[in-house]
């Protein structure tokens, strides 16, 4: 089953960014409170302290009195001191002078202790007194909407990606519902002509499987010469808005792909392929089967309608692809008048006994899927699915014809056996070159060291031979 190259590049490069995208919503709402915490923390600082009325208010200063350090000092003492010799007494000495305050404060010592608050004279006048010194008080910073324009931009994408989100998941729903209603319900084509539809055995089983937001599959079984039918729809990721601005730069439809598992017994030797030009050489380059068995551009035989100039026919062989693409499928699809009116639904067709992998009869019809009210559309294509299997289901070819697909097969067997072989010899020369490459470390290696490794070397067999004991608890 192909995957579509740019889907997988765009996980290649935005591996889905739903949990991408939520996270930056989160930093964005958590940028926004921090911005909003610190502009409040800013202003709060401004005017800490700053108040006018606090400033001209003397009560809030302590006096002198209340200082630790404004203590008045001893009276002087009054007693005589008693001098040697009787000649030095001249009268009573003076008293000594206090020390200035300032002799007594040291300001390295008592730092941090506020200055004494001088009482203002009564004798001056207040019209004298300089006036207070004013505190510029700082405006709050004005509002303004560009300091928010990143937080705007990240909640702006996240309400458009969820508001996306929900509309592209509905929009998809609505398609795979649309088809499965025309084609898969009463009296459809899938209803008429298989036993068993949807994934379960009761009547009340859904008939789509969800596995993804884009990818939808129906199974279909119960019809002769077939063993199944699985439809696997892969819509536009409409729910991802990063694929969606993709899709406008690179358009990519929605498609649906068929793939009919045929029994063993049912398809003879046939391959076959059917696309437009471009994709038919794409196709020829990448498949295998079509690379080692069919040719490009099958021409049809004298005097038979062929397909529109704008397919390219691939086959093993003239006469297959000749009773593969009948009158029938020419008036209805692959002719010049009918390819203008379904043409731009149809993909490719994929017809294989070869096909690599563990089905290899397989029938793979590749088809876009129009919109929920155009889904009538594709009625002639998905006609061509039980048509298809009947067809190849009876088809024998010559003895002439099976006699060259059978050599053909019978060399391509040989190949493979040829590269198997040459794999397993690669292999077994790549083990001798490691082996001989540790034989001659282990020769440079000194006596001693060579010891230490050959007992290494034994206690890991021994761990390897020793029977292994396992305990269990006793409850």
């Amino acid at each position: 089953m192909a995957i579509r190259w740019p889907r997988a590049l765009t996980a290649a490069v935005f591996p889905r960014g739903d949990t991408l995208l939520f996270l930056l919503a989160l930093l964005s709402i958590l940028s926004l409170l921090t911005h909003e915490l610190s502009r409040r923390s800013v202003l709060a600082a401004d005017f800490e302290g700053f108040d006018s009325d606090d400033i001209d208010d003397p009560d809030e200063f302590p006096s002198s009195d209340d200082l630790p350090l404004s203590t008045s000092l001893p009276p002087p003492s009054t007693s005589l001191s008693q001098s040697a010799s009787p000649e030095s007494h001249h009268g009573p000495p003076s008293a000594p002078k206090p020390p200035p305050a300032s002799d007594l404060w040291d300001e390295d010592e008592f730092e941090g202790i506020p200055v004494p608050f001088q009482s203002p004279d009564p004798t001056v006048s207040p019209a004298d007194e300089p006036p207070a010194p004013s505190v510029p008080l700082t405006p709050p910073p004005p509002f303004s909407i560009r300091s928010y324009t990143i937080e705007i931009v990240c909640v702006s994408f996240l309400i458009c990606f969820l508001i996306n989100y929900f509309t592209g998941k509905r929009e998809n729903e609505s398609i795979a519902l649309a088809w499965a209603g025309k084609f898969a319900t009463k009296d459809s084509i899938f209803e008429k002509n298989f036993s068993l539809l949807g994934t379960g055995d009761g009547k009340d089983t859904p008939l789509l499987l969800k596995e993804g937001q884009d990818v939808f599959k129906f199974y279909a079984s119960g019809r002769r010469y077939c063993q199944s039918v699985l439809a696997t729809m892969e819509m536009r990721s409409r729910h991802d808005l990063i694929s969606r601005a993709f899709d406008l730069v690179l358009p990519n439809r929605d498609v649906i792909t068929f793939e009919v598992v045929m029994n063993d017994d049912a398809m003879d030797h046939i391959v076959l392929a059917i696309a437009r030009k471009k994709l038919a050489k794409s196709m020829h380059k990448e498949e295998k089967d079509l690379q080692r068995f069919a040719t490009l551009g099958v021409t049809p035989l004298l005097g038979r309608k062929w397909v529109a100039e704008e397919l390219l026919v691939i086959a093993e062989s003239k006469e297959a692809a000749g009773d593969m693409i009948t009158e029938v499928v020419l008036d209805q699809v692959f002719g010049d008048k009918a390819f203008e009116k379904v043409g731009k639904w149809f993909i490719s067709l994929h017809f294989s006994d070869q096909r690599p992998g563990s089905q290899k009869k397989t029938l793979v019809f590749k088809f876009a899927l129009p919109d929920a009210k155009n889904m009538s559309d594709m009625t002639r294509l998905v006609a061509l699915i039980p048509y298809y299997i009947d067809l190849i289901g009876r088809y024998k070819l010559s003895s002439h014809v099976r006699n060259k697909t059978e050599a053909a097969r019978a060399k391509v067997a040989q190949e493979q056996y040829r590269e198997l072989q040459n794999f397993r010899q690669e292999q077994i020369q790549k083990k001798k070159a490691e082996k001989k490459k540790l034989l001659e470390e282990e020769s440079k290696l000194s006596a001693e060291a060579l010891r230490k490794k050959e007992e290494k070397d034994r206690a890991r067999q021994l761990k390897k031979s020793a029977p292994r004991v396992k305990m269990l608890r006793s409850h």
